[in-house]
């Protein structure tokens, strides 16, 4: 996995990302995370071993998933334990101050993300849900590439497109302080 990142940030960001494995911090890599967390969950904290074998899927999740759920819910305080526990554990807190504590010993990051997404994510039907409602939210004075007006000289009231109709003189910015530069002079 990391060979195949390592290829694609050469070949899509060459010589324009610093740092290790710089395609993590793209927007389309944080967009693809899966875990979204349920509203009941206020912190996560990860605990693991940086060189101990049992914290490798830990370890993993940590450096390609952590920054996705990080991106995906920005109410969710996430917090990271290196070498404090013998064995790697996430602990998540919840808003009625109950803890859920889940093992992660010997388990791949791809087995972590899924229990994760199991026990304390959104279902699918719930993000579908979230989804179309916010589609549902549209503005009528929004405007832009995204909205049904692409400009707000479409909106009845407004000045019409600079691009299409000429302003008046008096309207512009150039005749106006012209215009107070002769009577000062």
């Amino acid at each position: 996995m990391r060979q195949t990142l390592a290829k694609l940030g050469e070949v899509m960001f060459k010589g324009r990302m610093l740092g290790k494995y710089p395609i993590r911090r793209t927007r389309t890599f944080l967009e693809s995370g899966e875990i979204v967390f349920k509203d009941r969950v206020k912190i996560m904290s990860v605990n693991y071993n940086v060189f101990e074998k049992n914290s490798e899927g830990a370890r993993d999740f940590v450096f390609f998933h952590l920054p996705q759920v990080q991106y995906k819910n920005p109410e969710v305080q996430v917090v990271t334990f290196k070498n404090l526990t013998p064995s790697p554990f996430l602990k998540f807190y919840l808003d009625d101050g109950e803890q859920v504590l889940v093992d992660v010993e010997y388990k791949s990051r791809q087995e972590i993300v899924k229990h994760v997404k199991k026990i304390l994510g959104k279902s699918d039907r719930e993000l579908e849900e979230i989804a179309k409602s916010q589609q549902q939210s549209i503005h009528i004075a929004n405007f832009g590439i995204k909205w049904p007006r692409k400009c707000i000289c479409e909106i009845e009231g407004q000045l019409p497109c600079s691009s299409t109709e000429d302003f008046p003189k008096e309207l512009r910015g150039k005749y106006q302080m012209k215009k107070r530069m002769e009577e000062r002079y």
